[in-house]
């Protein structure tokens, strides 16, 4: 293996420390995450119908306890700097596991052409480019694979990487999905012991909500394994930095309030109508129903920040 650069090295010492600092988890603590779960939605989900599901995924959860009126809009539509972590996150999946080694702009076009290949909304997105538009998503795309690349480590077969795991914990019988799909996993727990790392891979500033999405998943590999994560991090590819947190019982309670806050407040708005709230913030730059917005054009312009996009950075899984 080659030798490691200062910011590989970085990576490696806070990924995973040693077996003795790795928290045991009692055998009970899944069911009682469940349980929490389950009776903090009850009410709000014996108002679905027998065939209505409601789908969370960290972006939902997000979006719901964000401004309430922009939620409700829903107006989604691929955009290049929509798709450029999806297409980033699956030529950085190509690099972990191809034997050669890993040219970027190989992976790029060898992700793009994957992608394309798909029968959905995003494939179909991809086949409509123009020669400008796919050289500029392959240019930004290429970028952020060099990034990952220069800064994060080549991990060994030991430690168990796997990429674009998707992640599922049913309740109330199917009735609410709570959904993911994790970046990037290192490690396994042994038995009741703690000893998986749940990564993000995102751009941009960090923000409080990215931890709240890692905290999501931790939520749900816990009701899944039974053993939780022991630590959870986002990666910056254009920073070459990590932002790791420690799994704790008390962070995975708070997950789950969250959670619980956040499923009501979704069957609220799209099943029983209930009139949405606005919540103005610099996020207000960017919606489509700003112009009509009189809470979010009087924050703005009370404003003086036009600085760095509070949105923060790639981020295309749910």
């Amino acid at each position: 293996m080659s030798p490691l650069n200062p910011a590989q090295q970085e990576i490696i010492d806070r990924l995973r420390g040693t077996r003795d600092e790795r928290p045991a988890y009692d055998a009970e603590l899944r069911h009682h995450i469940r349980a929490t779960l389950e009776h903090g939605t009850a009410d709000a989900a014996a108002e679905l119908g027998p065939n209505q599901t409601i789908f969370v995924s960290k972006s939902r959860l997000a979006g719901v306890h964000g401004c309430e009126e922009r939620f409700v809009l829903d107006d989604f539509s691929w955009s290049i700097p929509a798709a450029r972590g999806k297409v980033a996150h699956k030529a950085i999946e190509y690099a972990l596991n191809v034997r050669e080694s890993p040219v970027p702009l190989r992976l790029v076009d060898d992700a793009l052409a994957r992608l394309e290949s798909n029968d959905d909304s995003f494939g179909q997105w991809l086949q409509g480019l123009d020669e400008i538009e796919r050289a500029e998503l392959r240019g930004e795309v290429n970028e952020r694979v060099t990034q990952f690349l220069e800064c994060f480590p080549s991990l060994p077969r030991s430690w168990r990487p796997g990429t674009e795991m998707a992640i599922r914990q049913d309740l109330h019988g199917g009735k609410i999905v709570l959904s993911g799909r994790v970046d990037l996993t290192i490690g396994v727990p042994d038995g009741l012991v703690a000893g998986k790392v749940i990564i993000d891979l995102k751009t941009g500033n960090p923000r409080a909500v990215h931890f709240d999405d890692l905290r999501f998943y931790a939520l749900i590999e816990t009701m899944r394994l039974g053993t939780p994560p022991l630590r959870l991090a986002s990666y910056y590819l254009d920073q070459g930095t990590m932002h790791p947190e420690d799994v704790s019982e008390a962070l995975l309670e708070s997950a789950a309030k969250r959670t619980i806050d956040g499923v009501v407040k979704m069957i609220e708005l799209e099943m029983l109508a209930r009139p949405p709230r606005r919540s103005p913030s610099a996020l207000c730059r960017w919606c489509p129903v700003l112009p009509n917005c009189t809470d979010g054009t009087s924050w703005l312009a009370n404003r003086d920040d036009t600085s760095d996009d509070p949105r923060g950075g790639d981020d295309s899984n749910g």
